[in-house]
């Protein structure tokens, strides 16, 4: 019997749309928002399910049209890679959020049931980590904004800053994509089942578990389908305990940035090592120095928690993407005076500051229109990439940013540019303007003369090519291509393609 549960579909008059941090405006063919329909507790999976079939409507009525679709999460990637020339279906609505159950939960699943939680596609980061805070949970590890929702922070490779843990897609243990009008399904890794065999038979879903086709899709930038449900696996709430020194930029800071050996530096814990690094380098900085942000993994204590600052200020959290914006376009000549003003204003030593996850990385705002790019290296390449990109700095000295190392596991997500065992991410955080992006791709070419190996963010400013990715990524590029035609037919793989993909040789 068909169930009476609607979800609510609006189709808003946009024709124009334009990403959070506004870099860019598309024109589109049509945007739709679609609200869960409203459900007792006892038919949430109903609802759920109702949702589904209105999302598969939708891709329907587009398949109709010969128009392509793309899900929209909170708007937050600075590439194209979430854009469309076609419909766009804001998911921001969809928010349920289940525990799994016992009886849902494989035998053979070797964590703690009771860490893992059911997430619908639109759910934020911010509220994920309230609702699992309520929960005795946390995270393992997040992006510094929390405004994305999950399914578009982990489409895109969001990375955070964890040393041990990876990016967001490393702790995503099941996947819900709808394919198309027809089809949606439930994937998992065969070597790691989690879920008991009747737990996609509830959502009425396909089952597949096969460990390439689950890596795959896990980066895919919305070019797989779309992604309705992510099963995660939390952890006990934990505090960060953290830290802002001043650090000489010398051979011991050098030492350690490519090898991860803290014992050449004075951290506020010479014994732990630290579950968050980053190294902030000011190449416009007169005195040497650079600033170092460190946290600790701590047992969660009650009665403890990071308050943000109400006289602004870069906080424990922030990335600098969330505030270089505030320079305006000056002329090249006011570059150096400009960074350092803000930087002394803005960026400030401190320690011992104390919270959750979600406490530390709180931020769910824009300051101002920022760009940036994000390069990930292998450990022992990082010295060198970061003396091609200061001698790219030294001859142009006109860089409106700084730049960020920070330091993350290996993913096994085929397209995850978190390739690396571990990865250092090298982040360029400036205003938006032709000279950061001129300054960008003299980087990006400076490292293919070098011969330095590196992957680009998909959610971040990025020149990709077919022949870029085929360097970057290699036998995984094609695996990734090949498990795509096998999972969607040719109709399809035209509906959830993009002028990104298209751009990138990723639409075939």
């Amino acid at each position: 019997m068909a169930s009476e549960l609607k979800a609510r579909i609006v189709k808003k008059k946009s024709r124009n749309w334009s990403n959070k941090h506004e870099n860019f405006t598309v024109r589109i063919a049509g945007l739709y928002d679609v609200w869960n329909p409203a459900a007792s507790s006892g038919r949430q999976i109903e609802a759920y399910n109702a949702t589904t079939k209105a999302l598969q409507g939708l891709i329907g009525r587009a398949s109709e049209k010969s128009e392509r679709v793309r899900a929209l999460g909170s708007a937050w990637s600075i590439s194209d890679a979430a854009a469309t020339d076609g419909i766009l279906i804001n998911t921001k609505p969809l928010n349920r959020l289940f525990r799994v159950s016992g009886q849902s939960v494989s035998d053979h699943y070797t964590g703690d049931p009771n860490n893992l939680f059911f997430v619908q596609c639109g759910v934020s980061i911010g509220e994920l980590n309230r609702y699992l805070r309520q929960h005795g949970k946390s995270l393992k590890t997040s992006g510094a904004s929390n405004g994305q929702t999950i399914a578009g922070a982990l489409s895109t490779g969001t990375h955070g800053s964890a040393i041990y843990t990876g990016a967001i897609q490393d702790f995503v243990k099941g996947l819900h994509l709808i394919t198309g009008p027809d089809r949606h399904v439930w994937l998992e890794r065969s070597s790691d089942p989690v879920t008991s065999p009747g737990f996609a038979g509830r959502l009425e879903a396909e089952e597949i578990r096969d460990d390439d086709t689950f890596n795959a899709a896990l980066v895919s930038f919305g070019s797989f389908g779309i992604i309705h449900g992510v099963l995660i696996e939390a952890e006990d709430l934990f505090h960060l305990e953290a830290s802002r020194i001043k650090l000489p930029f010398d051979e011991n800071l050098k030492h350690v940035i490519q090898t991860l050996q803290f014992d050449h530096i004075n951290l506020p814990e010479p014994v732990e090592n630290p579950y968050h690094f980053e190294v902030v380098i000011n190449p416009h900085a007169k005195d040497g120095q650079a600033f170092s942000t460190v946290m600790y993994k701590k047992t969660y204590r009650e009665g403890i928690e990071e308050r943000r600052r109400s006289s602004g200020g870069f906080q424990p959290g922030d990335d600098f993407l969330g505030v270089i914006g505030t320079l305006l376009d000056i002329a090249p000549e006011a570059i150096p005076a400009a960074v350092n003003k803000l930087l002394a204003s803005q960026y400030k030593e401190y320690r011992g500051r104390t919270g959750t996850l979600g406490d530390i990385f709180s931020a769910t705002g824009i300051r101002g229109k920022a760009t940036g790019t994000a390069m990930g290296v292998p450990l022992e390449e990082t010295g060198r990439a970061l003396d091609v990109i200061l001698d790219v700095q030294n001859r142009s000295r006109n860089f409106p940013g700084v730049i960020a190392l920070r330091y993350v596991k290996k993913s096994d997500a085929l397209l995850a540019f978190t390739r690396y065992s571990p990865t250092c991410i090298i982040d360029l955080d400036a205003v938006d303007n032709r000279t950061s992006h001129n300054f960008f791709r003299g980087v990006w070419r400076a490292f293919d003369e070098q011969n330095i190996p590196y992957t680009l963010h998909w959610g971040k400013a990025n020149d990709l090519t077919p022949e870029s990715l085929l360097t970057m990524y290699k036998d995984d590029l094609d695996k990734w291509l090949n498990i795509r035609r096998s999972l969607l037919d040719e109709e399809y793989r035209g509906i959830f393609s993009s002028p990104f993909t298209d751009r990138c040789g990723l639409s075939e």
